[in-house]
């Protein structure tokens, strides 16, 4: 279980984050805060190209919920930020109409991966998912989401 938070990096995260945010994709407040990296890809396990946004971030103190483990709110908006950014990157600033999250299994420390992904893309809302993998490669957790396509 996670002791309490070291005040001097909670601080500097912080700091950093307030220093170096923008109301922009990728560097919006949040994701700083988080340490959240992006990366666009296609995937390469499939046989033909499926738009990835992967996302990484560690897992800090500040961030665990009472029981040690990465917080489920936390885990539930960086899904949604990786599914939100997909879209901005194919076709502009979407919204989220709805999400649903399953919570597989706590993850404990270590750096995340979040990938999302269309599992149906359209010209007004489209079908996604986003997989939350801990740093053993282990799915952690699993989103499905509509969205609200620009237009």
């Amino acid at each position: 279980m996670a002791g309490k938070i070291d005040h001097d990096s909670a601080s500097a995260r912080l700091k950093d984050a307030l220093d170096t945010h923008e109301q922009v994709f990728e560097r919006f407040f949040l994701a700083r805060f988080l340490d959240l990296s992006f990366a666009y890809l296609p995937d390469a396990a499939s046989d033909e190209a499926k738009e990835v946004c992967r996302l990484t971030f560690p897992v800090t103190d500040m961030l665990r919920n009472p029981q040690g483990a990465l917080h489920g709110g936390i885990m539930a908006s960086a899904m949604d930020i990786s599914m939100g950014h997909l879209v901005a990157k194919v076709a502009g600033p979407g919204a989220t109409i709805e999400m649903k999250v399953q919570f597989l299994r706590p993850v404990m420390g270590g750096t995340v991966t979040v990938e999302g992904s269309f599992t149906r893309r359209g010209r007004s809302l489209s079908f996604m998912e986003s997989k939350l993998f801990s740093e053993d490669g282990k799915l952690a957790a699993h989103a499905t989401a509509t969205w609200k396509m620009p237009g």
